[in-house]
């Protein structure tokens, strides 16, 4: 099973102050112990709390790196990163696409091909496709704002299970709510992203192990999280 930190980036960090390296090497250790989800699904996590949070160096490397181990493909943390990128915000999302690129270099990986996406999945006009947001929640969306409900539209088109790596909607789930606990959206979004981690096959349990895992990202987002999941039921 896969960690958060391997040796060379344990290594990489002792040079830099041995007593931090042995305090992120003690919390990688105890992760080991979350067995509820899948390498795939921890290097996600990892990921995307790297974007969220602008983590895009030595972490970010070692997290792609053990992703990588546990075979999990750059192809699918490009996926990844295009699927996070309307809730992290597109720029933060592309300086990890950059990021992306780099390694790939560096490692000597080919970059992925990728087929574009079909016109109707990116129009906003009258050739758009539907979409794909359940009516309630489209419904609330436009009672905020009708243009930012046609934003979500699009949003929701353009991740429309398309192309190599992409997620499945427990792994969606799972994602979308650990953006939740990095910018502390624990209300509304939240519900609706463990409901959707829920729909995709995921346990309570699984859901609780999600949180257990995030608490790395910083341990008083995730109290609030745990808040917010047991007001849940």
């Amino acid at each position: 099973m896969t960690t958060t930190a391997t040796p060379a980036s344990l290594d990489r960090l002792a040079a830099l102050d041995p007593v931090f390296a042995q305090m992120v090497g003690a919390s990688a250790r105890f992760l080991r112990e979350v067995p509820e989800l899948t390498d795939r699904e921890k290097t996600f996590l990892a990921v995307t709390a790297d974007v969220c949070q602008g983590s895009l160096g030595l972490a970010l490397t070692a997290h792609v790196r053990a992703g990588i181990t546990a075979g999990v493909s750059t192809s699918d943390i490009r996926a990844l990163l295009r699927f996070v990128s309307y809730d992290c915000g597109y720029h933060a999302a592309s300086a990890a696409i950059e990021r992306i690129a780099q390694l790939e270099a560096e490692l000597g990986i080919e970059t992925p091909d990728a087929e574009l996406l079909a016109d109707e999945l990116v129009s906003t006009g009258p050739d758009a496709a539907p979409t794909p947001l359940p009516e309630p929640t489209r419904t609330r969306l436009a009672e905020l704002d009708p243009h930012f409900a046609e934003y979500f539209d699009l949003q929701s088109r353009m991740r429309t299970g398309h192309g190599p790596g992409t997620l499945t909607e427990r792994e969606r789930g799972l994602v979308s709510l650990s953006v939740d606990v990095h910018y502390q959206t624990l209300r509304d979004t939240f519900r609706i992203h463990v409901g959707r981690a829920r729909r995709g096959g995921a346990t309570p349990e699984d859901v609780r192990a999600a949180l257990r895992f995030l608490a790395q990202f910083g341990v008083t987002r995730a109290w609030h999280a745990w808040e917010a999941l047991n007001e849940m039921g």
